[in-house]
């Protein structure tokens, strides 16, 4: 049952991003693509949105580029209780949309079992710094460890587990506990 609920919210994550896109944004793209990014020096936020980017084979999406931003910056996945649970945290930081909305509430109304890491990830969030404004395009030759240490204390930056692989630095979020239910 609970793989088809979290189904049920791909789709509509997948079938409600068009709409949102050309409804809710008016600024311009950024016209940057994962391999530019990959070529980014070593420790900036750009080449670890680009290795964001092909670890999952993604291209940025024209116009919420700073999404995937998130991700990096915070280290959140891409299954369906991590978009929520990211959703969850830049609610907690400050940020208001409908489409942050919707997913808040259709997620945790349809995944509760979740609920201890969603109200986790809010709270981490609210005590951090603020990050939602940023314009995420001018910060992508800034070096990672310095934005997060400027935005999630050592507590923040510990729960959210940023570690190395061969090629070059990735973050995932630590399950330490988050999830109220694994299976």
């Amino acid at each position: 049952m609970k793989d088809f609920r979290k189904k049920l919210i791909e789709w509509l994550f997948e079938h409600s991003q068009h709409i949102y896109t050309q409804w809710f944004k008016h600024h311009k793209p950024w016209g940057i693509y994962r391999n530019e990014l990959l070529s980014y020096p070593e420790h900036s936020f750009g080449r670890h949105l680009g290795s964001f980017l092909q670890n999952n084979n993604f291209e940025l999406i024209a116009k919420v580029e700073r999404h995937d931003a998130y991700h990096t910056l915070t280290g959140y996945g891409t299954k369906v209780e991590d978009e929520i649970a990211l959703q969850c945290l830049c609610f907690g930081n400050g940020k208001r949309s409908p489409y942050l909305y919707g997913a808040m509430i259709l997620g945790v109304a349809i995944l509760p079992e979740y609920y201890v890491y969603y109200h986790k990830s809010y709270t981490i969030g609210k005590n951090a710094n603020p990050f939602h404004q940023f314009d995420y395009k001018q910060l992508l030759y800034i070096d990672i460890n310095d934005l997060r240490q400027a935005i999630f204390s050592e507590k923040q930056r510990q729960q959210l587990s940023f570690h190395t692989d061969d090629r070059i630095k990735t973050c995932s979020v630590k399950s330490m506990n988050l999830y109220a239910s694994t299976s």
